[in-house]
């Protein structure tokens, strides 16, 4: 059976989730945070609920591109000093989905996102930038990770949202841009690969949804290599603008949406 007659969705929309496909293997080799435009797309095209469901198969397999790309460059002892804040985030944002509607929740992200984007810019324009991560080497740090561990596992369980938050943690903790890109590739790989139960036990994830995502995972392919052409190409400076440049952007878009 034809997967655009499954789906109901006309050539343009294919070719739309296709493009955020694309947007997907870039953002998870390039510019992190880029993602959050794939997420609009996903949700305008395909039903609100069932879009979680078709993207997350897709993130998968942009992470697992990235790690094939930056897997040397990953900090480890910040990842073990996130995953439990993490999973204590995603808690959260269980209960939080218990009785907030979808409006509250894109409101509550959208903010946090600008937020946290704004603290960055402040954080990084009066900092100097140090050659290990301030993420375990400081009391203050550890504590800061576990922070944005708590609000990077409540975003993704509640809308797909994550990314933005840790790419906003990754710079303030003075990632460069190789161990950013490694970090982040090893830590979205583990989380989403951990949401495939509770997805599928939702019933997000079935047959019609896979043979939509086999369908649209060859996409990802060529925006992980554009994304890995491109990063090579750019400044740490430039990097940083652009992820935080991406995260306003997603913020801005919850907002309104």
């Amino acid at each position: 059976m034809n997967t655009m007659t499954l789906w109901h969705i006309s050539s343009w929309e294919f070719a739309a989730l296709a493009a955020a496909a694309v947007l997907v293997g870039f953002s998870k080799t390039a510019v992190s945070g880029a993602n959050t435009v794939s997420l609009a797309i996903f949700a305008a095209v395909l039903p609100a609920r069932a879009s979680t469901g078709v993207l997350l198969p897709i993130l998968i397999v942009g992470d697992v591109l990235a790690v094939l790309t930056y897997r040397r460059h990953a900090h480890w002892p910040t990842l073990w000093r996130l995953f439990p804040a993490v999973a204590a985030g995603v808690v959260l944002g269980t209960v939080f989905l218990v009785w907030a509607d979808d409006a509250v929740v894109r409101t509550s992200i959208g903010a946090i996102l600008l937020l946290m984007a704004a603290v960055t810019v402040w954080r990084r324009r009066a900092a100097v930038q140090d050659d290990e991560p301030d993420a375990v080497v400081t009391r203050a740090g550890r504590v800061k990770a576990r922070s944005y561990g708590v609000l990077g596992g409540f975003t993704t369980m509640v809308a797909n949202a994550g990314g933005p938050v840790m790419s906003m943690y990754l710079l303030s903790a003075g990632f460069r841009k190789l161990g950013f890109l490694g970090t982040s590739a090893f830590f979205f790989l583990i989380v989403n690969v951990s949401k495939l139960p509770f997805s599928a036990g939702l019933g997000l994830i079935d047959g019609h949804s896979l043979l939509l995502d086999a369908a649209l995972a060859l996409f990802v392919v060529p925006g992980a290599f554009l994304g890995k052409w491109a990063v090579n190409r750019i400044n740490q400076l430039l990097f940083e603008r652009l992820v935080i440049a991406a995260t306003v952007v997603g913020g801005i878009q919850l907002l309104l949406r």
